[in-house]
């Protein structure tokens, strides 16, 4: 057996040594058939990816009804991973002028015709809401040998009574805002705003803004005549049109650069600034706002953010946000659990839930193991996901002798009162002579 299907045994024992006996075995030969490629083969369905991973027919019934019916939690599998991650010491964490990133976002499994599902996300594709899946991923920022690389930190579900895209965002901001540590930033797309910052309370944070956006000083600008001012000057920070008409971006408080792999970056940047609704005063949050131009890309970046950092590291961290889209990419493209044939309300989020949790696996395998060949012509290997995953062979899982002593199928406890009826008030002799046909119950 080779050192990649060892390692790969060796952490789905670990992540599940807490489930319960018979659900572990059960849970480990699905996330097997996950981890080998069989769900790329049948579509999405489970029945026939374990089938073609060599299992039975009671070994799939079972690993299917651990999914939907197991106790089990995604966040205890997830404390699980992340334990061995780390103990493993070769994950490290990025660290940035003493902030560590931590990346947020939303992702989607697309499910257009699951009936009495009210959830609908935004889709790119079609530029317009969709029925779907919705699940918050938070992830930790690190590396192994130089590779960027995500460490899944929570996984969190849409509201019951809600599965609105808003509501999915604020559930995530608000968990960021209850634990942050002190020494980390939460890194957002353009989907939140930094007013949704602003109410859900987060500490620290650095967001991607849109091009035309627009704040305010917080002082106010001269009095010349007429009413007095009551909110600061508007301060724009690119140029925009409007009916033929251009309206000048507002004059940088600072302008710098420096360079990124051997690219020089220009930067203007805006201090202490508040939201176009708020009227000058002292106890409103404030916020910077830096503009990048880097010469690889036509538009710049913008961002936005509260913390005090220099431009370079707050330029350099939110790149660090792009590793959490890496985590579905894996589940969806490379392990192909992007599509979904199961229709319970816990089946349709469950799912999900282990093909994050696979995918990040396999990122993780794929990354810390020796890189593999894909033949004899193959003189400098490189590490790719797909040599982790799908050349496996369907029966190269020999389970009994490689798992611990408490991944064994469950077997039914014994009968604690014999089978055979008792007479009540029956004689001994009646007794005798009717026990060979009670024992036949």
């Amino acid at each position: 057996m080779s050192i990649a299907i060892e390692q790969t045994i060796q952490a789905l024992q670990v992540v599940l040594q807490e489930v319960p006996a018979g659900t572990n075995l059960a849970l480990l030969q699905l996330l097997w058939s996950m981890l080998s490629g069989s769900f790329l083969k049948s579509r999405g369905a489970i029945f026939p990816a374990m089938k073609m991973s060599g299992f039975d027919d009671d070994e799939i019934r079972r690993g299917w009804a651990a999914m939907r019916y197991g106790i089990w939690r995604i966040d205890d599998l997830l404390a699980a991973w992340r334990n061995y991650v780390q103990v493993q010491g070769q994950w490290h964490s990025y660290e940035y002028e003493g902030y560590k990133p931590v990346a947020a976002d939303i992702t989607t499994y697309w499910r257009f015709r699951l009936k009495g599902w009210t959830g609908r996300y935004f889709n790119g594709i079609a530029n317009r809401l969709l029925c779907g899946i919705g699940l918050g991923v938070v992830v930790d920022v690190g590396h192994i040998d130089g590779h960027r690389l995500p460490l899944l930190r929570k996984i969190l579900r849409a509201h019951p009574k809600d599965l609105s895209q808003d509501k999915l965002k604020e559930i995530i901001l608000d968990w960021l805002a209850r634990n942050l540590a002190d020494n980390e930033i939460a890194l957002f797309d353009a989907g939140a705003h930094i007013s949704d910052m602003q109410a859900t309370s987060v500490p620290r944070f650095v967001i991607r803004l849109a091009k035309n956006c627009t704040a305010r000083r917080n002082y106010l600008p001269e009095y010349k005549k007429g009413r007095p001012p009551e909110y600061g000057k508007l301060v724009r920070p690119l140029a925009r049109k409007r009916k033929d008409k251009t309206i000048s971006a507002s004059s940088p408080d600072e302008t710098t650069a420096f360079t990124y792999q051997g690219r020089p970056i220009k930067v203007h940047c805006w201090r202490r600034l508040v939201l176009t609704k708020h009227k000058v005063a002292d106890h409103h949050d404030t916020f910077d706002i830096f503009v990048f131009f880097d010469p690889l890309y036509v538009e710049p970046l913008v961002l936005g953010t509260n913390v005090s950092v220099t431009a370079e590291t707050t330029f350099k961290m939110y790149l660090d946000r792009w590793p959490v889209e890496q985590v579905p990419l894996s589940a969806k493209q490379m392990l192909g659990l992007g599509r979904h044939f199961v229709f319970a309300p816990e089946s349709c989020q469950r799912l999900p839930e282990l093909s994050l949790l696979a995918g990040n696996m396999l990122t993780h395998l794929a990354a810390s193991l020796p890189a593999m060949p894909t033949g004899f012509w193959d003189r400098r290997p490189k590490k790719r996901l797909a040599d982790y995953g799908g050349s496996w062979l369907k029966l190269i899982f020999q389970k009994k002798p490689y798992l611990t002593g408490n991944f064994v199928k469950r077997s039914q406890l014994p009968s604690i009162y014999q089978r055979a009826l008792m007479l009540i008030g029956a004689r001994n002799d009646t007794l005798d002579r009717l026990s060979p046909f009670l024992t036949a119950f």
